[in-house]
């Protein structure tokens, strides 16, 4: 797309058609020629996910990093904000939907404002994760959080980030083991992001193979491409690309494993494999993908509100009796799979293990694909309504040097991002004054 276009695009304006999100979600798939056995948007899911950004601040300095040249000047929303746009992911995609917590750092928010707005989201019906970098995620918060409602927990730890005292993705597995055990036995999923980029590249098999040793607690592994949003020291990719990373995967697994069986959004921006672990090694889950289409396409009106797990076992187990053809399918499958591999799963005890991958491919901020943008799986919620992340990291300041209304007992008053002062009139500018202390990325330097 040129700069006029990204400039032109807006965020999608809130539904009224009618029709349901996952009717939208087929129809936005078909328009740009996603819609294909593979796709689960439109089938499973109305949108892959949505970013919820409640703060802009951050405590760390990522040499890719996405953020504003701003952000670390500019004030958190206020909470009744973040409560909107929540209600908008609602009205967009529908209970069940599911939301990332993230920033900036959003552990920097106050703490008990944290806690709301993750109560928050689960009264709506919708699943949380909190994006984190894990450097003020403690056990105590984290186990607050999940009585909150905190379905999963999304620590971010590699080479990009300039931690101090680590020189390698191999140094930082003692991190990442420190924050599994703060994880251990608390009531979330436990997803590790990681951001693959000519640096650490040599090093993703070494890090696939930690991963899959601590799956017991570690249940996705997420890999994004290092692009240039134009704030990031870095700007290179290298030779790094979502298929030189699936092949690391696939080198650190052991396993063949198939990204293509089952997706969301557009084919040349994410991957998605399922790996079963018998006695240490990796099985592929989906290598038949015609089973897992053929599955996907009969149980794509099956309602997933994994919000309400009681609710969700009665619907799967009333769709397994209507359908013995899938149940058989998966028995023989895992009976082979049994048999093949029997004394792994001997020596195992019968016991296992589970882990999935996942990879993502962000577009450089200066050279965005219009099909890819309006395929997007992964939005960000603005103030208008939802956008795609690609798009809105190359705009960022024209949604974040905005004004929120607020209305706090009869009075409407206006929030100023840029000083944090609620004003009773709409500010006729917004502006921050960058320095070498509160600037990022290549305006700090």
């Amino acid at each position: 797309m040129s700069p006029e276009e990204i400039r032109a695009w807006r965020p999608y304006p809130p539904p009224e058609d009618g029709q349901q999100p996952l009717a939208r979600a087929q129809r936005r798939m078909l328009a740009v020629n996603q819609w294909a056995p593979w796709q689960m948007v439109g089938r499973r899911m109305a949108v892959g996910c949505v970013a919820l950004e409640v703060t802009q601040r951050c405590n760390l300095d990522c040499s890719y990093c996405y953020l504003s040249e701003s952000s670390q000047a500019l004030k958190d929303i206020p909470i009744e904000e973040v409560y909107r746009r929540v209600d908008l992911i609602v009205a967009h995609y529908g209970p069940g939907t599911d939301v990332q917590v993230t920033g900036g750092e959003p552990t920097l928010r106050d703490r008990a404002e944290l806690v709301a707005i993750v109560r928050y989201i689960k009264r709506r019906g919708l699943r949380s994760s909190l994006f984190t970098n894990g450097i003020k995620a403690s056990r105590e918060l984290l186990a607050e959080l999940a009585r909150a409602g905190l379905e999963d927990v999304a620590f971010h730890v590699d080479m990009t980030q300039g931690r101090v005292g680590y020189a390698s993705e191999r140094a930082l597995n003692a991190l990442r083991a420190e924050y599994v055990e703060r994880a251990r036995g608390l009531p979330l999923a436990t997803i590790f992001n990681t951001t693959a980029f000519g640096g650490n590249f040599h090093e993703l098999p070494d890090l696939v193979r930690f991963f899959v040793a601590h799956a017991d607690v570690v249940r996705l592994a997420s890999f994004q491409v290092a692009a240039d949003t134009g704030r990031g020291t870095e700007r290179t990719r290298l030779a790094v690309d979502s298929s030189t990373v699936m092949q690391a995967i696939r080198a650190g697994a052991g396993a063949s494993l198939d990204f293509g069986a089952a997706s969301a959004g557009h084919r040349e921006c994410n991957g998605y494999a399922f790996g079963l672990i018998i006695n240490g090694k990796v099985h592929d889950f989906f290598a038949d993908p015609a089973f897992i289409q053929e599955t996907m396409a009969k149980s794509w009106r099956l309602e997933v509100n994994r919000a309400d797990l009681r609710a969700l076992r009665m619907r799967l187990g009333a769709f397994l009796v209507r359908h013995p053809a899938i149940v058989w399918g998966v028995l023989r499958r895992f009976a082979a799979l049994a048999w093949r591999e029997r004394r792994d799963l001997l020596a195992a005890r019968g016991k296992l293990g589970k882990i999935s991958f996942f990879v993502h491919n962000f577009m450089d901020a200066g050279a965005l694909d219009r099909e890819r943008c309006e395929a997007c799986s992964f939005m960000v919620m603005t103030a208008e309504g939802p956008m795609s992340m690609c798009v809105h990291n190359a705009k960022r300041d024209d949604y974040l040097l905005l004004p929120s209304a607020v209305k706090r007992g009869a009075r409407l008053r206006y929030f100023n991002p840029a000083t944090g002062a609620l004003e009773d009139r709409i500010p006729a500018r917004i502006a921050v004054v960058l320095t070498r202390k509160n600037a990022r990325g290549r305006a700090k330097a």
